[in-house]
């Protein structure tokens, strides 16, 4: 037997270099005893290891009860989901073995085997679920996880292939491993007495135990789940897809080879190149300590931060930004396998160094040592120290050193130093130590030697920890700790991460959220949404299932969280799910009338789980909030609880905020939504979606409301009684329909779907209390739309029901909405008597709370479609007082999508105005609200009059540009309806800056538009200002014919301001074509008409034509 294979495989490599120079070999080993093994130097943790491992060599091993062996469960039943890695190992060819052997000799065999593989998974730290004969089921990340699980798990198989060839007995023993990790069920206690065991169910057992049959005699096979975690640690055979008994489908199966020649853990595990984001202060620094190094004064910084926050990544940027400078750099990696390694980072470091490779033989090793450390001229007593601290035999080039242990130990540390000293006479060094929180004592030692030695050389020590790594120095170096990123560097780091995949804002906004700002949770849940966007189709689908499986948090993530809730103990990790059950944040009054727990037991667990940092604690003794550090930490806890554990703690906490907490639930009813939603309530979930949607549209959380209502919606096909399933659907999609009208628009289609459906179910149920707010939102969605027809059929549907039961509110909502669509029809003097109907009908006590049924303050409304009424008819004055009541009453408004919907018509009737001066802070304050509540319609108004006032300054080219930004957002909203006004702010601008070709091909289109849906009252403009496009090509043929319509169209209508515009720029062409006369008989008649507004522009331009006609004198043809 090779004793240097052998204690190697034991993870007890340090101890070769003293057994070879004790001439201990395999015939000796059987003879140590603890006292020999305490004078080699050995500790007392690894003495016992040793006999332990030397009694297996030697005796028959006692039969193994089919038991676990290592990590016992904390707690005796409550099976639980969790990420598990699987290893399956089985003796290749037991059967043909028991047939040769004596059934004793079978059982010693067995025996031996056995009590090896309990060594070898006891040493990583793993769980032996069950013997069965020659296979073994062992588990990684239960009943303890590991950050590490699937790591240690590979390790293990690689060293029990090497474990069990060494094994001593009358057959040479064979292994074949399968390795596979997934999210299963474990923890059932499964039959009883000497037999009971841990179960698992899942499909993760199955496919370990497959890799193990397809797997070569002294092989590890691991599935494409474990070989994402393990990523570039170890080297790997891709075998393909394989064919796999149970499997539908082919799976994919790697054999590992051995560990990988990377550097790094960090550059093993992250796949790519890893982004660096919000980080330029903290570089800053490091960048300023390597120049003072540079000149000779030694620096050390201590760089701190919790798991995944990026030291890694900074140090690594920092020998990036530094790689074209002259210098040394030194390397060291602390990991979680070798803790009891002596020097393992500094064996490493120089292997890696030195160029050594897997075939080398102990003469290629020791020249290569010896060519590494001939440039710094290192005594030959330190070669040595170095071959023998690496395991290589130096043969009879170097004297043996003749050292006690500890005398060897102190002169390699020694060595060690002396070679950084010798290497900093030439260049300056970076060296870095990374991840020290897992330091081996000797390298502590060293380390802490190190510190000291540096202060007076050109090095740079870089030392990168967690922060419960405290050394004794830290006051006398310099400590970069690392702070989570902000919401734009999250942010910016997922959008970095999805590169050419660019991710929908909504999905960047929650992986921002649920990352809380640490740099590895943000790069390996964007990836986990990218890989199920081209995995499933839609990148929404991971996120979605949070809080319904473990799922939802990245597998490279499960098993480093799952750690840290299992390390702090059973009582205080339940309270945790309790916790993860109510959400991020739990009151202390809510969890303790919910969970029954003696109140001394619930606090030392909730203090256990604030020292350990899962949560924060706030607020006084009499309300202490406590709230999860990290979502995922969140999603990982509640991801444990079987669903049926689930239903019952939602369904417990809704009861206990029913009963204890009613204020809560008045005030959350969204709370209450969810709770009875994941218990299965289905009764009580809708009726709380309901009046979380309908609080939420009252406080103009418009995407908070379309969130509750679709999912009650969801709901609704499960309630049993079909008349409550009619009437609560009815609720929800009134609520859908008004929160997608303010949140997409009035034509979005969805609003029509809503409301139409909405309008259906009033059909079923009668006049029920949402009928006439579904049929504003039915009628405004037509409206909008130009259905004028459809539109006008359910104004006259809801004012002959307000008829029929004499209500005042229906007969105000009712003429208001006949008036909207007379007025579009060109009926203006008709549609005016209809709103000073509606005017009258206005209570204010009784309907100013109507904004929160309809969206609409109807008094603000009216005012506002009376100011363009007035306007068109011909009463500018009284228009002006419209719209400055109406200005007044916004002022007043609760409701933000009412004030939108106002200010925005307030827009369109100061362009119709042409009123520069008013409309610009009007404009303004328009985009102000739209733009910060998101309401794409009226913030098109706000866009499109920033662009028409830009024009009537002179700047023409950027005006146009901007009010065909507003015309695109109109559009994209679906609507159709005040077309001809917004493409009016477009039209004269082209004309004006000689864009003819356009102007006339935008309102043909326009004309086609009304003459196809009936929308008619700007019908005069859009003709008036054809003729002015086609007057300035000159063709005043075309351009007299289209202006003499314009002139009629208005003097139909009633439009008598319309008229006299018209009128003006057909008086301007018989002006310049001598016709004096007939300008100024069509033109005097329309102006005498006119009692008021002899101050606006309309008026003084026509008073100023009229004085020229009189005059006879000449003058240049206009647009306006």
């Amino acid at each position: 037997m090779d004793v240097e294979k052998w204690l190697r495989g034991l993870g007890l490599q340090q101890y070769v270099a003293a057994f070879r120079d004790n001439a201990i070999d395999a015939e000796i080993l059987p003879e140590l005893s603890e006292a020999d093994l305490e004078k080699l130097g050995v500790v007392l943790g690894h003495r016992k290891r040793l006999l332990k491992a030397i009694a297996a060599l030697v005796a028959p091993a006692p039969a193994v009860k089919a038991t676990p062996v290592g990590l016992a469960p904390s707690h005796s039943d409550g099976a639980e989901r969790r990420q598990l890695t699987v290893m399956f190992c089985d003796l290749v060819g037991s059967t043909a073995l028991s047939a040769r052997l004596d059934p004793e000799d079978m059982r010693e065999v067995i025996g031996t085997y056995q009590a090896w593989v309990a060594e070898v998974v006891g040493q990583h730290e793993g769980f032996v679920a069950k013997y069965m004969g020659d296979g073994v089921l062992v588990y990684f990340g239960y009943p303890q996880a590991l950050e590490n699980d699937a790591e240690r798990a590979v390790r293990a198989g690689l060293a029990l292939v090497d474990a069990v060839g060494r094994l001593q007995t009358s057959e040479r023993l064979r292994v074949r491993v399968g390795i596979a990790t997934g999210v299963v069920v474990v923890g059932d206690l499964i039959g009883s007495g000497a037999t009971q065991e841990r179960g698992v169910v899942g499909e993760t057992p199955n496919l370990a135990a497959r890799l193990q049959g397809l797997a070569e005699p002294n092989t590890v096979l691991i599935s494409a789940s474990t070989r994402r975690l393990t990523a570039g640690l170890f080297d790997y055979d891709d075998l393909g897809a394989v064919e796999a008994k149970g499997f539908d489908k082919p799976i994919r199966a790697w054999r590992v080879v051995g560990d990988s020649a990377v550097e790094s853990r960090f550059e093993a595990l992250r796949s790519g190149e890893a982004l660096l984001v919000g980080r330029e202060a903290e570089m800053g620094l490091l960048l300023q300590h390597w120049a003072q190094a540079k000149a000779g004064d030694g620096q050390v910084i201590l760089l701190s931060g919790e798991p995944g926050i990026g030291k890694s990544r900074l140090s690594n940027a920092l020998l990036e930004r530094i790689g074209n400078e002259p210098h040394v750099r030194l390397r060291y990696f602390c990991s979680p396998n070798y803790q009891a390694s002596a020097l393992h980072p500094h064996v490493a470091q120089l292997e890696r160094a030195a160029g050594f490779e897997r075939e080398d033989s102990p003469e290629a090793k020791l020249d290569k040592i010896e060519a590494l450390l001939a440039p710094t001229a290192t005594p030959n007593n330190d070669v040595a120290l170095f071959a023998e601290l690496m395991s290589v035999p130096t043969a009879d080039r170097y004297p043996s050193l003749n050292f006690s242990p500890q005398r060897k130990r102190e002169e390699t540390l020694e060595a060690l130093l002396r070679q950084l000293e010798l290497l900093s006479r030439h260049q300056a060094i970076l060296m870095v130590y990374e991840d020290v929180h897992w330091i081996d004592p000797t390298s502590r030692e060293l380390l802490d030697a190190a510190v000291e030695r540096v202060k007076r050389l050109p090095v740079l020590l870089l030392v990168t920890c967690r922060p419960e790594f405290t050394p004794p120095w830290v006051q006398d170096v310099t400590v970069i700790s690392l702070s989570r990123l902000n919401r734009e560097e999250g942010a910016a780091l997922a959008a970095g991460i999805a590169g050419n995949n660019p991710l929908p804002s909504d999905i960047l906004a929650e992986i921002v959220e649920r990352t809380d700002g640490v740099p590895l949770f943000v790069e390996e849940l964007t990836k986990a949404v990218l890989e199920a966007d081209i995995g499933e189709g839609d990148p929404r689908s991971l996120l979605a299932r949070s809080h319904s499986s473990a799922i939802a948090v990245p597998s490279t993530l499960h098993a480093s969280l799952m750690a840290r809730l299992d390390h702090v103990g059973t009582a205080a990790k339940e309270i945790a799910q309790f916790g993860a059950v109510i959400g991020r944040e739990f009151s202390d009054k809510l969890l303790s009338a919910a969970v029954h727990w003696d109140a001394t037991e619930l606090h030392r667990a909730l203090n256990r789980l604030s020292e350990a940092g899962l949560v924060f604690r706030r607020g006084t003794s009499e309300d202490i909030i406590y709230a999860f550090k990290h979502a995922l930490v969140q999603d990982t806890a509640y991801g444990t609880l079987l669903r049926g554990k689930r239903r019952e703690l939602h369904a417990r906490i809704a009861r206990v905020l029913e009963a204890e907490f009613a204020e809560t639930a008045q005030k959350q009813p969204e709370l209450l939504a969810h709770h009875c939603t994941e218990a299965g309530l289905v009764e009580q979930a809708v009726k709380y979606r309901l009046g979380a949607g309908q609080l939420a549209l009252m406080r103009s959380a418009i995407a908070e409301a379309i969130t509750q209502v679709t999912r009650g919606l969801e709901l609704v096909p499960s309630l049993s009684d079909p008349v409550q399933r009619n009437v609560q659907e009815l609720g929800l999609q009134a609520i859908l329909g008004q929160s997608l009208m303010a949140a997409r628009g009035f034509s979005d289609p969805d609003t029509g779907r809503a409301y139409r459906r909405a309008h259906e179910l009033c059909g079923q149920i009668g006049e029920a209390p949402q009928l006439f707010p579904v049929m504003v939102g039915l009628f405004t969605f037509y409206y909008v739309t130009s259905e004028l027809e459809a539109a006008l059929e359910i104004a006259t549907e809801l004012l002959e029901a307000a008829e029929r039961q004499d209500d005042a509110t229906g007969r105000l909502i009712g003429h208001y909405l006949v008036a909207i669509v007379l007025q579009h029809q060109g009926q203006l003097s008709l549609a005016s008597e209809h709103w000073s109907r509606a005017l009258g009908f206005y209570d204010p006590e009784r309907h100013q709370e109507l904004a929160f049924a309809y969206g609409i303050d109807f008094y603000a409304s009216i005012l506002t479609y009376l100011s363009w009424v007035w306007l068109a008819l011909g009463f500018p004055d009284r228009a002006a007082t419209s719209h400055r009541e109406m200005m007044a009453r916004v002022k007043q408004l609760p409701h933000v999508f009412a004030v939108a919907t106002n200010l925005g018509m307030g827009c369109a009737y100061l362009l119709l105005r042409r009123d520069v001066e008013e409309l610009r802070p009007h404009a303004e304050a328009t985009f102000s609200v739209c733009t910060e509540q998101r309401f794409p319609f009226w913030l098109a108004a706000a866009i499109l009059s920033r662009g028409w006032i830009m024009t009537r300054e002179g700047r023409l080219i950027d005006g146009i540009t901007m009010v065909r930004k507003g015309i695109d957002l109109y559009q994209s909203t679906g609507a159709e309806i005040e077309l001809p006004l917004i493409r009016s702010a477009l039209l004269e601008p082209l004309v004006a800056m000689g864009e003819t070709t356009e102007a006339l091909t935008v309102v043909d289109d326009t004309l086609a538009v009304l003459e196809r849906n009936g929308d008619r009252w700007l019908e005069a403009e859009m003709l008036r200002i054809k003729g002015a496009a086609l007057l300035s090509i000159h063709d005043a043929q075309q351009a007299e014919a289209c202006l003499q319509r314009a002139v009629t169209v208005a003097r139909n209508q009633g439009a008598k301001l319309w008229e006299l515009r018209a009128a003006v720029a057909l008086g301007r062409l018989w002006r310049d074509q001598g016709r004096h006369g007939d300008a100024h008989d069509l033109l005097a008649p329309v102006y005498g008409w006119f009692t008021e507004g002899f101050e606006t522009p309309d008026l003084q331009a026509a008073r100023d034509l009229l004085d020229e006609l009189a005059c006879a004198a000449p003058s240049s043809p206009g647009i306006y």
